[in-house]
């Protein structure tokens, strides 16, 4: 395995990034410049460089990852968990279940070779773990909470989502009321997921931390009415009720055989509290999701022998994140793709089976599937229980329609997308609440900006005028050919996470399976990373064109050359950027009028431009970027 110099289009990683405006639209007056040509890359926008790391811009959160990293490759495990509470809230519960919209971004799955293989990115996701698992007792150094400013701020539901509205409002002096039917803060991090993938220790310590800054967590309370609730007069409310309502399927047979079909959120939450300790012996799962993989692999543990995952779709459409599949699979689980229910089979209301239609994909003229019957005999399978995990869906039947809250006909409120703000001013949304079901790590962010949003809101500011980003560039120079970063780049293949004995993980719920990596494997995962945030910032007026730079590129991503447009100049290269994803980074004319024009996609940030320069034209700097939270550029609330 080695790093590659030039990646074809094929295999080059493409994500939606957004209508951001970046710094190659910004304007600049030098008369050599035609309308056609592309301007000078303005490097003054943090959006800029910020899009450049990729794993951190691809974080809903958007955690500064190669920062946490290269702690965890010092040692410094404690402050590596800090800057990742910082941002995401939960490192221990997502270092275990974050669905790692980073991995498919790490710059590693772009530009390393592995004899055919796909490439695997950094295990970001284990490395945040391993912070958790590792660091020092951290209480002491949990934010310093602000005298009481006598506003009060309600969250109904205590998940993800409402936890880091009270995290980042409490600091700040607000009063925050946490309401929940569960006797436990949590929500869906300590109802669904299933104790062998999180232990319940793990929310405790975490959901702590949140509450005792000082949170008044009202556990078993349920929020009955909104027009009831509001009469309480609270300075602003925030749902994060999540989407509580798993999706049925009414087929023939589903009320007769009811009693051993089961709706799989709603089990799910059954086994975590202790009301559901057994299962038949054959099951079958319906769904393609992660709660269809947390329900098989559960029923496994409850004494099930026997179990399949049946789909209507085909593997790759699948909507459980890839490990997940291969984890179900690893434990014994086979997937059938391609089968659409039609009944459930049952005696005298005794479920004995399901009845499967086979499906093939279609595609039309303009890529849109449909699925198809093959003709075939419709098959059956039996079965003993049936768990349906086919989708998650909002239910707000506590909210009257006619308090000011306005839904759209999918039953979800409208909401400014920026602010989180409903229709009636002092209510906001966030988490599956908001926009459907998603994940934990975007429930955080929602939390963030909606605290933003209330905190502006109660200081009657404009919530349309967002705080800005706190960010910063610092030279790496220690010295002519020295970085105060390991720029050596690692050709390890990603390291595996050890696994809990078979026998002993399939006997309990409660064994964890996954047992992180240790302090050495930890290092070694970590040398992994390219260091993507530590940018190559070049200055053309030190620049005397001597091609330096362009010769020692292991990756041909540097070339000096007539300006032009952007798809006409990205074929010029010595090497073609095909990823229009990237900026190209563009320098200001140079002495001759050519241009340094940089593919920023397959950058591999080694440093080796900056060592060979005779004249400091290229610098390693470092870029630490941190959104803005609800503490950042305020005044006191008066």
């Amino acid at each position: 395995m080695g790093l590659a110099r030039e990646q074809p289009a094929s295999t080059l990683w493409r994500h939606d990034r957004g209508s951001v405006k970046l710094g190659s639209q910004s304007v600049i007056s030098d008369p050599r410049y035609a309308e056609t040509v592309l301007q000078r890359t303005d490097t003054d926008d943090p959006a800029y460089f910020h899009k450049v790391v990729d794993c951190q811009w691809a974080c809903p959160a958007h955690t500064p990852v190669p920062e946490y990293i290269r702690m965890i490759a010092a040692g410094r495990y404690s402050d590596a968990y800090m800057v990742n509470w910082a941002s995401n809230v939960f490192p221990g519960v997502l270092g275990r279940t974050c669905d790692r919209p980073c991995e498919p971004a790490c710059r590693r799955g772009r530009v390393e070779e592995n004899n055919g293989e796909k490439p695997e990115p950094v295990a970001i996701c284990r490395l945040k773990r391993v912070a958790a698992d590792l660091k020092d007792d951290v209480r002491q150094r949990m934010p310093v909470v602000a005298p009481k400013n006598g506003k009060r701020v309600a969250c109904i539901g205590a998940g993800p989502a409402s936890l880091t509205v009270a995290r980042d409002l409490v600091p700040l002096g607000y009063e925050v009321t946490v309401f929940d039917a569960d006797a436990k803060a949590g929500g869906f991090i300590r109802s669904q997921i299933p104790r062998f993938r999180l232990p319940e220790s793990v929310i405790d310590e975490e959901v702590g931390y949140i509450l005792d800054l000082g949170v008044d967590f009202r556990g078993g309370e349920r929020v009955a009415s909104m027009a009831e609730f509001l009469a309480q007069a609270y300075d602003a409310v925030f749902v994060g009720c999540g989407a509580p309502r798993g999706r049925d399927l009414d087929l023939p047979g589903r009320k007769d055989a009811g009693a051993n079909i089961h709706i799989g959120i709603d089990w799910l939450c059954s086994v975590s509290f202790g009301h559901v300790s057994k299962i038949g012996r054959r099951v079958i799962v319906l769904g393609g999701g992660n709660t269809a993989m947390d329900c098989c692999r559960s029923a496994r543990r409850l004494g099930a022998s026997d179990v399949k995952v049946i789909v209507r779709s085909g593997f790759d459409e699948m909507k459980a994140s890839p490990w997940e599949k291969e984890d179900a699979q690893h434990e014994g689980i086979p997937i059938i793709n391609f089968h659409v229910p039609k009944a459930f089979v049952h005696a005298d209301g005794q479920l004995q089976g399901m009845k499967f239609e086979i499906v093939q994909a279609r595609y039309d003229n303009q890529g849109r599937r449909s699925l198809v019957p093959t003709g075939q005999p419709d098959v059956f399978f039996e079965c003993d229980d049936v768990l349906i995990a086919v989708g998650q869906e909002n239910a707000f039947p506590w909210i009257e329609r006619t308090c000011g809250i306005e839904f759209d006909r999918w039953g979800l409120p409208v909401l400014n997308k920026t602010t989180y703000q409903s229709t009636l001013p002092q209510v906001f949304f966030g988490g599956d609440a908001a926009f459907g079901p998603k994940n934990i790590i975007t429930a955080v962010a929602h939390g963030h900006e909606a605290a933003v949003s209330i905190d502006l809101f109660v200081r009657g500011q404009n919530m349309a005028q967002r705080p800005p980003p706190q960010f910063n560039l610092v030279s790496q120079k220690m010295g002519i050919h020295e970085w105060s970063y390991d720029n050596a780049i690692s050709n390890d293949l990603r390291f595996k996470v050890p696994w809990a004995n078979a026998e002993k993980a399939l006997a309990s719920i409660n064994v964890e399976v996954e047992l992180g990596f240790d302090a050495a494997t930890a290092f070694k995962e970590a040398e992994r990373c390219l260091n993507c945030d530590v940018q190559t910032v070049f200055s053309a007026p030190a620049c005397i064109e001597c091609d330096a730079c362009v010769d020692i590129c292991p990756m041909d991503c540097i070339s000096f050359t007539a300006n032009g447009d952007e798809a006409d100049l990205r074929t010029r290269l010595n090497a073609p950027a095909t990823n229009t994803e990237q900026d190209l980074y563009v320098s200001a004319p140079l002495k001759t009028g050519r241009v340094m024009a940089k593919d920023e996609d397959v950058c591999l940030h080694c440093g080796l431009c900056a060592e060979r320069c005779p004249t400091g034209a290229w610098d390693m700097q470092k870029f630490l970027f941190n959104p803005a939270q609800a503490d950042s550029s305020r005044e006191a609330v008066r």
